[in-house]
């Protein structure tokens, strides 16, 4: 986590006093949930690893989750360029909003989903469940991996130049599956796909 003090913010520029504070899916990316923090909600966030702020409405603190259990377990922390917001990239136990949902905002509920999917095919490698598909892929290794890659790659190709759109969708859907398969399989993250890409393109 990076190490930030809130003596390094500047408050003279939030109103109150309180710190913006946005929370965003540390996996996903997908925003969650914007609060305020003061020192001592901020203090207290830092200690404990969970997300605490300060409730304008009630005047206190409150730990996300203290109730309801879905807690915001924090992984890391950025200082916008101004020092007068905070981003909070959490893993949420649970829904973040009071109303049953994964977000406060009403983004698409697919966002984000293929990160979240490459953390489950990591956790099936780690715990390798019994009448898993993936874990029988893992399994059958690299090999027999790759070569699924390439039987779905060309299956997409095919609906791509057939030009039938859902059946694209479907076989394209295949083939991001087992590619992340294949990632984790090789010890790749998407992280270091997006590095590969950003280097190309800078």
């Amino acid at each position: 986590m990076n190490t930030i003090k809130f003596e390094d913010f500047n408050l003279s520029k939030c109103s109150d006093g309180l710190l913006p504070v946005i929370i965003q899916d540390s996996v996903s990316q997908k925003v969650l949930m914007l609060g305020y923090m003061n020192k001592e909600a901020f203090d207290k966030t830092v200690a404990l690893g969970k997300v605490t702020f300060f409730s304008r409405t009630r005047n206190t603190l409150w730990t996300k989750g203290e109730t309801s259990g879905n807690y915001l377990l924090v992984k890391d922390m950025y200082v916008d360029c101004d020092a007068d917001t905070l981003l909070i990239k959490a893993d949420p136990v649970g829904p973040t909003c009071h109303r049953g949902t994964e977000a406060c905002f009403d983004t698409p509920a697919a966002e984000g989903f293929i990160r979240k999917l490459s953390e489950v095919v990591k956790g099936r490698h780690h715990e390798m469940p019994e009448d898993s598909y993936t874990t029988r892929l893992f399994i059958r290794g690299v090999k027999k991996i790759a070569q699924k890659v390439g039987e779905e790659a060309v299956e997409s190709a095919i609906e791509a130049v057939d030009g039938n759109r859902k059946r694209f969708i479907y076989e394209a859907s295949d083939l991001m599956f087992h590619y992340l398969v294949l990632l984790e399989a090789m010890g790749v993250t998407l992280d270091d796909i997006e590095k590969e890409l950003l280097f190309r393109h800078t």
